[in-house]
């Protein structure tokens, strides 16, 4: 089954791919792997989840955040491949969670994005991974997530 009919079936879409928000390239391919700049939970150039994690925000806030954000590097990694089915694997995934003070739970809001892109690739779909609390991330956002894939 094509990703994108997957993705249909979960009642899910791809956003229009976000533009740049200062000077920089939303990714890079360098022979077979393609970097995508970091996302964040935006549709349509509007924050759908924004505030701090352990704050003014839940766990289940910030996994709703990074699932935005996943679907956001899933439509960076359209535009530049013209096809989802031609990625072979998730590299890496580094995810940054505007956390309050004394919040550890970064892994989990992480495994929003990280579980989507198994549902959609198997295997294939799980990365090495880094999810970071920091204070702030541009716009008020709650999540930023990057990725590396390896596409044929």
């Amino acid at each position: 089954m094509k990703t994108e009919e997957k993705l249909r079936q979960m009642g899910l879409e791809l956003p229009e791919a976000p533009r740049p928000g200062g000077v920089y390239t939303p990714y890079r391919q360098v022979g077979d792997l393609i970097y995508v700049s970091g996302q964040t939970p935006t549709v349509n150039g509007v924050h759908q989840v924004v505030g701090t994690i352990g704050d003014d925000l839940t766990v289940e806030d910030g996994r709703r955040a990074a699932r935005i954000c996943a679907l956001n590097v899933l439509s960076i990694l359209k535009s530049s491949l013209g096809d989802l089915d031609r990625i072979k694997q998730f590299i890496q995934v580094i995810g940054y969670v505007r956390s309050a003070p004394g919040f550890g739970g970064q892994p989990m809001v992480i495994n929003g994005a990280s579980e989507l892109f198994r549902e959609l690739y198997g295997e294939a779909g799980l990365a090495t991974r880094l999810a970071i609390g920091t204070n702030e991330i541009p716009g008020g956002a709650a999540v930023e997530i990057l990725a590396v894939v390896q596409a044929d």
